[in-house]
């Protein structure tokens, strides 16, 4: 599948821009890390992009992401790719062995939480956000209250990166993207 089959795909399931957008998050952090690491950057952003297209049709734990899976078989989605997105559901205690299984984990929530800071800033852009903000508002467990802190620190050491390091390689790759996140504010680039 193409980079630009699976954004069909992801339009044709989701319509909230909000999760389009988590998505593309997601995409472009992995591809961020596939790039840093040496490994297959299409295969890793593609992961990234499909991980929840099916969240709003099987909006629960008993249904995402396993119910999605059929639906990527048949529009010939790789079977390691379903089963990487099979993965990062921890319900479904799947081993999380490879670097890419790691990485969706470790880059999946911590988009919401960069996100929500964004937008919170008198810039609303992520090119004058730096770890050290998010950092401030990590601390007020009011803000965001919905990501699980914990969840995100364990997964980034599960992916062997420092969570902070992590925090801001992921504002890095969402710079690359931000026009696309409505996330350039009023800054000039």
């Amino acid at each position: 599948m193409t980079r630009d089959e699976a954004l069909a795909l992801v339009r044709e399931f989701v319509k909230n821009e909000g999760l389009v957008r988590h998505m593309l998050c997601v995409e472009a952090a992995m591809r961020f890390y596939a790039e840093k690491y040496g490994e297959d950057v299409e295969a890793w952003g593609l992961l990234g992009l499909l991980h929840d297209f099916d969240w709003e049709v099987h909006p629960s734990l008993e249904e995402h992401p396993q119910a999605g899976a059929p639906i990527l078989r048949e529009r010939g989605v790789s079977e390691e790719i379903i089963q990487d997105i099979l993965s990062h559901a921890d319900h479904l205690n799947m081993p999380r062995e490879t670097p890419r299984r790691k990485a969706i984990c470790a880059c999946d929530e911590v988009t919401g939480l960069i996100t929500a800071v964004a937008l919170v800033r008198p810039s609303r852009s992520l090119y004058d956000l730096e770890a050290s903000s998010v950092k401030k508002k990590w601390k007020d467990k009011a803000f965001a209250a919905g990501t699980n802190r914990a969840e995100m620190e364990h997964a980034a050491q599960e992916f062997g990166v420092d969570v902070w390091e992590h925090v801001g390689n992921v504002i890095q790759a969402m710079r690359k993207i931000a026009p696309e996140l409505d996330l350039v504010g009023n800054i000039e680039q």
